[in-house]
C-alpha cells in the first residue's frame, strides 16, 4: 500500500494511492493511516491533487556514516556502533518544494537515504522484533550544509535549515527494504549508486540503538545514511533520488 499525504481542493489528506501509469487515485483514509485505514470515501485523480510529505514527524532521526564508502569518501573510519543526530521537524518537505539554500554557506550537498518511518509508539525495541514498529518505508534527502558542519564540529546548524529534508513521494507499506537499489542524480546525471544491503548497521538494529535513547511516536522518522557519491548543490539545479520500489523524489533548489 502506497499511503501519501495531498493538498487537494478542499483541504489536506491522508490517503492512499491506487492504480499506476498516470492513472492513480487518491482514496482519503479517515482520520490517521495508523493501524488498518478506514477510507471517507471521497476520491480524487492524483493528477488532481498536490503530494506534500508524507508525514509531518515529531523527530527525524538520522544516522551518520553508515555506509562504509561514504565514512571513506568523509575522511573517516566506519563506526563500531551507530552515530544518530537529529533533524527538527521543520526542515521537512514534500516533493516538489524547493530546497533553499542559506546565504551563510558556500557548500550545500544532498544526500539521498531510505527512510523509515514508525507506526506505534515504542521504547527499547529488540532488533528481532523492529520490523514490527514500522509503518513503511519512503525516500529522503538529508541535505547538509558541508561548510557549516565543518566549521561548527557538530551537525545541528548544518543539518538543521528549513527544507534541509525533503521526504516522499509516499510511505510505502509491506515492503522488504533489505536490499534495494538506490540512485541520486543531479540534473539528470547520476551521482550516487549504491544498495540498502549495504548498510553499515542495519534497520533493526539501528531502531534497537535509538529506541533505547528515545520513545518513538507514530510518524516519527528515521534516516538510515548515505552511500558515497555525496557533492554541492546550487541554485537552478533539480535533485532527484531513487530506490527501487519506492518511487522518486525530486525538489528543486533555489535561493533562501
Amino acid at each position: 500500500m502506497r499511503i501519501a499525504r495531498i493538498a487537494h481542493p478542499d483541504g489536506v489528506a491522508f490517503v492512499t494511492i491506487e492504480g499506476d501509469d498516470g492513472a492513480e487515485v487518491a482514496a482519503e483514509v479517515a482520520e490517521h493511516p495508523f493501524g488498518k485505514p478506514t477510507f471517507t470515501g471521497r476520491r480524487w485523480p492524483l493528477a488532481d491533487t498536490r503530494l506534500l510529505a508524507p508525514i509531518l514527524p515529531s523527530k527525524v532521526v538520522c544516522v551518520g556514516k553508515n555506509y562504509a564508502d561514504h565514512a571513506k569518501e568523509m575522511g573517516g573510519q566506519a563506526p563500531a556502533n551507530p552515530v544518530i543526530f537529529l533533524k527538527p521537524s521543520t526542515t521537512v518537505i514534500g516533493p516538489g518544494a524547493a530546497i533553499k539554500l542559506p546565504a551563510d554557506s558556500s557548500r550545500v550537498d544532498f544526500e539521498g537515504e531510505l527512510a523509515v518511518i514508525i507506526g506505534m509508539p515504542c521504547r527499547d525495541v529488540p532488533a528481532a522484533r523492529a520490523k514490527d514498529v514500522v509503518l513503511g518505508y519512503t525516500i529522503a534527502n538529508d541535505v547538509t550544509a558541508r561548510d557549516q558542519q565543518q566549521a561548527d564540529g557538530q551537525w545541528t546548524r548544518a543539518k538543521g535549515h528549513d527544507t534541509f529534508c525533503p521526504l516522499g513521494p509516499w510511505i510505502s507499506t509491506g515492503v522488504d527494504a533489505d536490499d534495494l537499489r538506490l540512485r541520486t542524480t543531479v540534473d539528470g546525471e547520476l551521482k550516487q549508486d549504491s544498495r540498502t544491503s549495504l548498510l553499515l548497521h542495519d534497520i533493526p538494529s539501528v531502531i534497537e540503538w535509538v529506541s533505547r535513547v528515545m520513545t518513538l511516536l507514530p510518524g516519527d522518522v528515521i534516516l538510515t545514511g548515505t552511500p558515497a557519491g555525496v557533492g554541492p548543490i546550487t541554485a537552478g539545479q533539480e535533485v532527484s533520488v531513487s530506490i527501487e520500489g519506492l518511487g522518486t523524489l525530486t525538489n528543486p533548489v533555489a535561493n533562501r
